[in-house]
């Protein structure tokens, strides 16, 4: 497959691009630019201009912010097929990046240029119409996420996540190999290390996974679904 259209079809999938025209989309590529990633390396730093948002071809970028006396705090992981830092475009010609994007696995990123995009929303009342329509269904799930995170409690948290990782047809026992280091898993469930640690520890003695480093055999699928569906103080 040509490689234009292959990024075309990914981009496809991406609230940002899904009901843009053909045209408005080939002229918004040709001012993009891929960049290879190892990990560490920075995309972005909070404070610098925002000139690019960015999708996710491959890999995992974590944005983050440093507290005054430097610790870390992770607000969200990039995954394949997601964009990042495409809100700013909506602050005006002073927008500046408000935390660090930085790769933490070997990554690809498409980097697109903020003017070319909103010149395309200037010029088409379409285009407008059709990205509030995405927006608008993003902001619904991004609603139901904060609601997870807000309401729910920290063992509800990890046994969603890890419920993520397992295709839906799973209904016994399968493994789960945590690519994503433990403390990052930890800061994006806004949880303390030791309690995903103590949580793993609790549903190993309930019988319900195995924990072998970054390896987790879930013996009972179904158990770790009854227990999303359980209110969080029941567990």
């Amino acid at each position: 497959m040509n490689q234009t259209i292959e990024l075309s079809t990914e981009l496809r999938r991406n609230y940002l691009f899904a009901d843009m025209s053909e045209e408005h989309l080939a002229k918004l590529l040709t001012t993009a630019q891929e960049l290879g990633l190892q990990p560490g390396d920075p995309v972005f730093r909070q404070g610098e201009p925002a000139e690019r948002f960015y999708f996710m071809r491959e890999g995992l970028v974590k944005l983050f912010r440093l507290s005054p006396e430097g610790d870390e705090k992770i607000i969200e992981l990039m995954r394949t097929g997601e964009t990042f830092a495409e809100a700013v475009m909506f602050m005006g010609t002073h927008g500046r990046y408000p935390v660090n994007a930085e790769a933490v696995s070997e990554a690809r990123v498409v980097a697109f240029d903020q003017k070319t995009f909103l010149k395309l929303l200037d010029d088409s009342r379409d285009a407008c119409f059709g990205l509030l329509a995405s927006m608008s269904r993003r902001l619904h799930l991004l609603v139901n996420q904060i609601e997870s995170l807000t309401l729910q409690n920290a063992t509800y948290r990890l046994v969603a996540y890890l419920l993520e990782q397992i295709p839906g047809d799973r209904t016994q026992h399968t493994d789960v190999e945590l690519t994503t280091p433990k403390a990052v898993i930890a800061s994006r469930l806004a949880i303390q290390p030791e309690t995903l640690s103590r949580i793993l520890s609790r549903l190993r003695q309930g019988g319900l996974i195995e924990v072998q480093g970054n390896h987790i055999l879930v013996r009972n699928v179904q158990a770790l679904r009854n227990l999303v569906h359980m209110s969080p103080g029941e567990h």
